[in-house]
């Protein structure tokens, strides 16, 4: 029988509330990286010894300090609006006025609510409304906001809102479908499901111009 506080873990609250915010303290940037990656290593050895792996073993004994680094130069690292990519455009000069997609960018994120791997692919399409943007800030944009603990959902909403402001226009739109390992590798362990969300700015909530996207990508992705 699912009782009302398996369901509560299984959703995680942001399902409920999330916004196109992560959730991050005034205080998040206050002490540097390399203070970070201390801490985080303390709590990594906590976490391990509490679980009973022998830490002088030679195979682990570094992997708290991986894990740190790993935390914070990496897969966290799109916490940092330092890092953030520069979104620099171009004028159309050759007035090309139709759509154009980028399909098939690969996502590697995580999971807010147990820290495992979100993995998939976005497709992201705009209409120029006078400006064009680098097809590989394209996928620079999806792999920043790719690197937090994240929901898919808020994901979709971060990219098409980021092109948009970049783009000066609202004719931005954006899937995502993506395999999440906590629904793939515990709980139900479905190995099979994916996650599919989209996000339509603009023109793209128009029924024909959204069909003509959807067209394009298909959603014949490999992961």
């Amino acid at each position: 029988m699912t009782t009302n506080e398996d369901f509560h873990d299984e959703i995680g609250d942001d399902h409920i509330s999330s916004n196109a915010t992560n959730p991050l303290r005034d205080d998040a940037f206050d002490i540097p990286d390399d203070q970070k990656i201390e801490l985080i290593k303390k709590d990594v050895e906590s976490i391990l010894r509490t679980l009973g792996m022998d830490l002088t073993d030679d195979s682990i004994k570094g992997t708290p300090n991986r894990v740190a680094k790993m935390f914070v130069k990496e897969i966290f690292g799109g916490l940092n609006p330092a890092k953030k990519p520069s979104s620099s455009t171009f004028d159309n000069n050759y007035k090309y006025g139709e759509m154009l997609v980028e399909k098939n960018i690969v996502v590697y994120s995580t999971c807010e609510h147990h820290l495992l791997p979100i993995i998939g692919r976005a497709h992201v399409g705009y209409i120029s409304n006078g400006k064009v943007i680098g097809l590989s800030k394209m996928n620079r944009v999806v792999d920043y906001f790719s690197k937090r603990p994240q929901v898919q959902e808020r994901l979709t909403m971060q990219i098409v809102q980021e092109l948009q402001r970049a783009l000066g226009t609202q004719d931005v739109a954006c899937v995502i479908d993506a395999k999440h390992l906590c629904v793939n590798s515990r709980g139900i362990r479905d190995i099979e499901s994916s996650t599919v969300t989209s996000e339509f700015g603009g023109k793209f909530k128009d029924e024909k111009t959204r069909r003509e996207f959807l067209d394009y990508i298909k959603l014949e992705t490999k992961f």
